[in-house]
Parts: C-alpha cells; structure tokens; sequence
C-alpha cells in the first residue's frame, strides 16, 4: 500500500468512526487514533460479513460507507459487552 494509500484509509476511517461513535449510544473508547481504527475495523468487519454471508465484495471490493458505519458499530457494541 502506498503512502497515500494510508492516508486515505485512516481519512475513511476516522470519518467512518466519528458517525458510528456518534450513533451509538452510551460510552466509547475516545481519541484521535482508536476513532481511526474503530472505522477500519468497522470496514473489515463490514467486508466479512458482506462477503461471508451474502456474496458481496469480490475481490479487492469495499463496503460502502453504510455497511462501515454498521460494522464500526458492531465493533463497538462488542466493545461495550466486553467492557461490561
């Protein structure tokens, strides 16, 4: 991956993470750089499941912003019963 490669991809996945922390209810893990990885994650996870269970996402394919903002939700929400 090239260098501006990253640098989009952490763009996407503070962006992404931002949303799904916005959108989720109760408490999160906060900072510049776990909001980041929260929204690569989500976009993993989201890709996984998309590609695991419903065909989508050939390869090299992404997930949407949706189904990012979904799967950083769903690695939040894991996060909390975790927590707790």
């Amino acid at each position: 991956m090239t260098f501006f490669g990253i640098i989009g991809t952490a763009f996407v996945g503070l962006i992404v993470g931002v949303l799904a922390k916005w959108l989720m209810p109760g408490r999160q893990p906060s900072g510049f750089f776990i909001t980041i990885l929260i929204g690569v994650a989500g976009a993993f996870v989201a890709r996984a499941i998309g590609k695991g269970l419903f065909g989508w996402y050939g390869d090299g394919g992404a997930p949407g912003w949706t189904m990012s903002v979904l799967g950083a939700m769903l690695v939040i929400f894991i996060w909390q019963k975790l927590r707790s």
